[in-house]
């Protein structure tokens, strides 16, 4: 039996993201090695992402979300990192944006990226309640999805914060698209806490590998983050099912 690869994590941080860490940790306990990269640091040397097989981009509000949750974080990424973030993709490697980092990746346009011309064609807009929530939520998993970070998973429940979470797209012939091939991969189910168009609370891109959602699943990593962990004698954190799969994908392949 060969020798298990290294999975190396790099958690994108700065400006305002304040999950990096919690996503850092889940990520060690998935059996990842780990690094915490500044933005500025990766813009300097764009080249140090050849050496990761993840890419992670925690929540949090970068740059206060001043001009919208996400925007100038995505700015700049697509103005510096673009080829790298593109080639780092086609090598087949992993990325998950998480609450902000969704908000991240679908204001670069690298989801859902129908196009595959990085423009962007969904967004995350303020809740229809006008309101930040903080709370929890069970989702589905669409069927037929192949979004590796899902492997095994048909539901889930995961704790939501966030005031700009409702997922709207530009035009009915995308949602129609992200629905007809299933990259709507992770569903509201009982309630939509912020008016989500379908329900969709995480979308993947056409090859499974690149996966935006508002939950948190860094944010459940052991039983005792559940509100009600005693209650219904939750056993352990079932956000880091999805976390395991990431490192899985290259650790038992």
């Amino acid at each position: 039996m060969g020798e298990q690869m290294t999975v190396k994590t790099c958690i994108i941080t700065g400006f305002g993201i304040n999950s990096d860490r919690d996503l850092a940790d889940a990520f060690k306990m998935s059996g990842s090695e780990v690094e915490l990269l500044h933005i500025n640091d990766l813009i300097a040397k764009p080249e140090h992402l050849d050496d990761f097989q993840i890419l992670g981009f925690p929540g949090g509000f970068s740059f206060g979300d001043h001009l919208g949750s996400g925007l100038v974080f995505a700015h700049l990424f697509k103005k510096h990192l673009k080829d790298s973030l593109e080639k780092f993709i086609a090598d087949g490697k992993l990325i998950i944006g998480i609450c902000n980092g969704f908000q991240v990746l679908v204001k670069m346009g690298v989801l859902p990226n129908i196009s595959g011309e990085w423009k962007p064609e969904v967004t995350l807009v303020h809740n229809d309640s006008g309101t930040f929530i903080d709370d929890w939520v069970k989702l589905d998993k669409k069927p037929g999805s192949e979004c590796v970070w899902l492997k095994d998973i048909d539901s889930i429940e995961l704790p939501i914060r966030h005031g700009e979470g409702r997922f709207i797209t530009e035009n009915q012939k995308i949602l129609d698209h992200i629905k007809d091939n299933n990259l709507d991969v992770l569903t509201y189910s009982g309630w939509n806490p912020n008016g989500s168009t379908a329900d969709i609370a995480g979308i993947c891109d056409k090859t499974g590998r690149v996966l935006g959602l508002m939950p948190h699943p860094e944010a459940f990593i052991h039983a005792e983050n559940h509100p009600l962990w005693a209650r219904k004698k939750i056993d352990r954190g079932f956000g880091l099912d999805i976390i395991r799969n990431g490192v899985d994908y290259f650790g038992k392949r």
